[in-house]
């Protein structure tokens, strides 16, 4: 699965295997490689799809909810590596939630309501 964009680029099977297996333990699932989606939870289904999205090292991601189907712990865990992995390759995480705590993580917040901006704060 995660593998999958890395094919269409044309990665050797190698690396792609090795991207795929730190990807999947940063995001804690490396004893899951072998599983088949249906054979994960939710929230293990969400923390692959976090890992195939920064499987080619995009400058922009955009994540709208993307820890929508975790706990609190295992969505701060993951957006903790989001944006370490950001800051890392220098990529932009522009991220939708609703929860405040996962929200406050940012270090720029757009507030909208009815498809509008209605204020904004910046953070750290």
């Amino acid at each position: 699965n995660i593998e999958l964009t890395m094919k269409l680029l044309g990665i050797s099977s190698g690396k792609r295997k090795k991207r795929a297996m730190q990807l999947l333990d940063l995001v804690g699932l490396a004893d899951r490689a072998k599983h088949m989606p249906d054979e994960l939870s939710g929230g293990q289904q969400q923390r692959v799809a976090i890992a195939r999205s920064l499987a080619n090292q995009p400058e922009i991601i955009f994540a709208d909810e993307a820890t929508g189907d975790l706990d609190s712990n295992t969505s701060k865990e993951v957006m903790t590596v989001m944006k370490e992995i950001c800051k890392q390759t220098n990529a932009t995480l522009v991220i939708v939630t609703h929860d405040p705590a996962i929200g406050n993580m940012a270090e720029r917040i757009l507030h909208m309501k009815d498809g509008l901006i209605i204020g904004e704060e910046r953070l750290n």
